[in-house]
């Protein structure tokens, strides 16, 4: 447990705006890292591990991408006793993404609705921070985020990507591409069945080029959207395995408004999170576990906003699950309750 109840915390940072509030907990993390005052949101690792497109996992809790775009705050999020970290998403640019005010709290329904648009400082800056981090060091395992720069035209998505690719590369567990956030115009559009084709097949084109020059392998993930019918989702299935991917991460936020009607700023444009998203992204890990088989590992985040909520991902089919809005809501301590809670679904029942 962290030496500094959330509870604490939560008011203060509830007080500001949540970009605002962003901000600061993310400089707070990068400076307090390695200091005496990181015992304030740290937590011991609750050790589960398990093997997943070859890399070892020390446990099943992971942080989701989004919250730390530019991989300033590695070792200070690594500290919280996540398992893994996945970092970005990047673009190969830098980009100031879409104009504020775009991130907004739904405190009654546990949510945040973000419009953010894959705001960074570009590959550059984002491999030098990754470079600094000592996380993969620890045996953690790292995995970054890539996407396209809002100003290239959406047939030419391919050429960002594969450049994204390139840079993080050498730096990278696995790397996670990421074709289903709504705040990116007509980014969505590539998990159809032709554009995902196409696309995936240049990445896994690509990715033999860099497995020779590197000498491995490295894992790579497709993440997607919760706003999927059974058909789309067995559509970008049959192209996961077509083209060697490694695993899916499930899912990103949503578009729907359905389950916040009427509660203020519910009507903003973006990606809906917390929990709002749990059932949805529930249905398509259970989809694509049934479109996928056995043994093919799924990432399953969306909604995790108590240790019952995590154990319900890996019921529905995920192997591993990651948690970002539950982070904000509910702080710290929620990772090693989640890690626990999944670790006890493996253990012996006590006999009487």
């Amino acid at each position: 447990m962290s030496l500094l109840p959330y509870s604490l915390a939560r008011p203060f940072l509830f007080g500001l705006d949540p970009e605002t509030a962003h901000e600061l907990t993310m400089h707070s993390l990068a400076s307090l890292h390695g200091t005496p005052l990181q015992l304030a949101f740290s937590n011991g690792m609750v050790d589960d591990p398990v093997t997943l497109a070859g890399l070892k996992f020390p446990n099943r809790v992971g942080l989701a991408a989004g919250l730390d775009k530019n991989a300033r705050c590695i070792d200070g999020l690594g500290a919280m006793g996540f398992g893994f970290v996945e970092v970005g998403t990047v673009t190969p640019k830098a980009q100031p993404g879409n104009p504020k005010p775009r991130m907004f709290r739904l405190p009654k329904a546990n949510a945040l609705i973000n419009r953010l648009g894959f705001n960074n400082d570009g590959l550059d800056a984002f491999i030098a921070n990754v470079q600094r981090s000592s996380f993969r060091a620890k045996g953690r395992i790292l995995g970054l985020n890539i996407g396209k720069n809002a100003a290239t035209p959406i047939e030419n998505a391919t050429s960002d990507y594969l450049i994204c690719l390139a840079g993080v590369y050498p730096h990278a567990d696995y790397v996670t591409v990421n074709i289903s956030s709504p705040n990116t115009s007509n980014l969505r559009s590539l998990q159809s069945d032709e554009a995902i084709d196409s696309l995936l097949g240049a990445i896994a084109t690509e990715r033999t080029k860099l497995a020779k020059q590197h000498g491995r392998r490295v894992p790579i993930f497709v993440k997607i959207a919760p706003d999927l019918d059974q058909a789309q989702v067995e559509v970008i299935a049959a192209a996961l395995k077509k083209h060697g991917m490694d695993g899916v991460v499930a899912t990103n936020t949503t578009i729907s408004r359905d389950a916040v009607k009427g509660l203020p700023h519910a009507e903003e444009t973006g990606g809906l999170s917390g929990s709002p998203v749990l059932e949805a992204s529930n249905r398509v890990i259970g989809q694509l576990r049934a479109a996928l088989g056995k043994g093919f590992p799924i990432i399953g985040v969306g909604g995790i906003m108590s240790a019952q909520d995590a154990v319900s991902k890996i019921h529905a089919g995920a192997d591993v699950v990651q948690i970002y809005t539950g982070l904000i809501y509910k702080g710290p301590d929620l990772v090693a309750d989640s890690a626990r809670a999944i670790k006890r679904l493996r253990l012996p029942a006590k006999t009487a």
